[in-house]
């Protein structure tokens, strides 16, 4: 990843940041884009402290000017865009409702479909020019393992997953004549948050064949490789990291 530019939205916290410290690591400079701008520059000034580039940039996925001057910013400080982890989602750190399909309010079913889909195909519209600069560019978008099985009581979460892997592959088709490569992952159960209960890490560890449950450490190889010229000869594939929760 040396020389490479890295966007990665959703990177205060979790998995985004564990995606955001992985790839500075290996080299790349690194946009730690969230919501929540004080975390974002929390993450990038660790990332600078421990050696590695990285730049933060308060932005809500769900505005088309704010990804806009993300795509903008990341190019003012580092020069090029290569590689978008599509991470920004509504689920723990931006909470959801849990309720039946028919108790879940318009305005919930919107918040999540803005954030979760338009999010996703905002940040890819906002960096897809400067890798078509280069003809080459990364994207990984982050879907779930609920959309390739079902989760009651989410429906809306599941929902906008499941047109993660619509876009994923649409996009992929789009943009090969531009060398830019579309990937995702869906994830099983992660234990990302910084505390989680007993029940939670019971739940999470009988969705899955492999012992243990993950957590952030366990995806961050995957988002690395299709991040890498390592996974060039891959598109339009969606790969479950979930322990084997899903087959």
């Amino acid at each position: 990843m040396n020389g490479r530019v890295a966007v990665i939205t959703g990177a205060a916290h979790g998995l985004g940041r564990a995606y955001a410290v992985r790839l500075a690591e290996q080299g790349a400079s690194v946009v730690v884009a969230d919501l929540d701008g004080a975390g974002a520059k929390a993450v990038a000034e660790q990332i600078t402290a421990d050696g590695g580039r990285a730049h933060a940039v308060a932005v809500d996925v769900a505005d088309e000017e704010a990804t806009a001057a993300m795509a903008a910013e990341a190019v003012g400080a580092f020069g090029r865009i290569d590689v978008l982890v599509n991470n920004a989602a509504i689920f723990l750190t931006v909470a959801m409702a849990r309720v039946p399909f028919d108790e879940i309010t318009v305005a919930d079913w919107d918040r999540m479909m803005a954030v979760n889909v338009r999010g996703t195909w905002l940040a890819c519209r906002a960096v897809v020019p400067a890798m078509r600069e280069r003809s080459y560019g990364k994207i990984v978008n982050v879907s779930s393992d609920t959309a390739l099985k079902g989760s009651p009581s989410r429906v809306h979460y599941v929902a906008s997953k499941s047109a993660i892997l619509g876009l994923t592959r649409t996009l992929a088709s789009e943009l090969a004549p531009d060398g830019i490569r579309v990937n995702a992952i869906a994830p099983g159960i992660v234990l990302s948050e910084p505390d989680p209960t007993p029940e939670r890490r019971t739940r999470a560890a009988a969705s899955q064949l492999l012992a243990g449950a993950l957590v952030p450490d366990d995806l961050v190889g995957t988002v690395a490789f299709l991040a890498s010229a390592a996974s060039d000869p891959i598109t339009g594939q969606i790969l479950a990291v979930n322990g084997g929760g899903y087959m």
